[in-house]
């Protein structure tokens, strides 16, 4: 990866991205300050973010994965997915009261989420790999929260953003990957009883497992590997939907039953 940033900016940028998130106040995108910033460069704000978070006590719980479907990748001209780190205080427990008021422009999205039993690593990790070290796979919702004004950024700013993550919720029921196929079932979602998204896992890279197999790739780019236990999200099935305080959203899974969460 080209990095261009010195040190002093990625802690410059670190500090932005940090207070953003933290004061819940939308910033321009990076690439204002700096355009000839880079997606490496985004990654080491990311990785320099991530690095500050543990060392104050937070616990990283696993990552997730963006831009995977084929439409949003060419149309931001890249060939694998975006990752972000994903932290045990992004929780919330399903059927729960959301905050908005701490967070910036929030929308939800539905995804497929995966606990691994067994540690993935590599530049050529597979999809049978992927769904052989996969404990359960379950129904989750992304609440998502781009901290750049007007919703408005570029790659390098929303990877260096740590890819919009800001909550997750899951529900329905844990399955084996093996037993049920990932890449053909319907999801509907629901904003206050009326439904807004209807899809299928397929229009996760074709299948949901395969992202999260290019994800592990990514995360070999960084010198980083996926550990055994990780809770995974393989990137949102539809598009995203945006929440204001009095919503309330629920997905519906064929096979992995539903999730919910409602905003306040």
């Amino acid at each position: 990866m080209n990095l261009t940033l010195s040190p002093a900016d990625i802690a410059l940028l670190t500090d932005r991205i940090d207070a953003a998130q933290k004061n819940a106040q939308a910033i321009p995108k990076l690439t204002d300050d700096f355009p000839g910033m880079t997606l490496a460069d985004g990654y080491a704000v990311q990785m320099e973010l991530r690095r500050r978070w543990r060392a104050a006590g937070l616990r990283q719980v696993g990552w997730k994965a963006g831009l995977t479907s084929t439409a949003k990748m060419l149309q931001m001209g890249v060939s694998v997915p975006s990752i972000g780190f994903l932290m045990a205080a992004m929780a919330r427990p399903e059927g729960s009261a959301v905050r908005t008021d701490d967070l910036v422009h929030p929308r939800v999205e539905c995804e497929i989420a995966f606990v691994t039993k067994d540690r993935l690593a590599g530049a050529h990790c597979t999809r049978e790999e992927v769904l052989a070290a996969t404990d359960f796979v379950l129904p989750s919702l992304e609440i998502i929260d781009s901290r750049f004004s007007g919703f408005k950024f570029d790659l390098q700013s929303v990877v260096a953003d740590n890819g919009s993550a800001a909550r997750y919720v899951t529900g329905g029921r844990p399955r084996r990957a093996t037993d049920i196929d990932l890449a053909s079932l319907g999801v509907v979602m629901e904003k206050n009883g009326e439904p807004v998204t209807l899809a299928a896992t397929a229009a996760v890279m074709g299948h949901p497992a395969d992202a999260v197999a290019l994800l592990v790739k990514v995360l070999d780019e960084l010198g980083e590997d996926l550990p055994a236990g990780s809770f995974v999200m393989s990137g949102a099935i539809s598009e995203a939907v945006a929440v204001k305080p009095g919503d309330n959203v629920i997905a519906r899974f064929q096979e992995l039953g539903s999730v919910s969460a409602r905003f306040v």
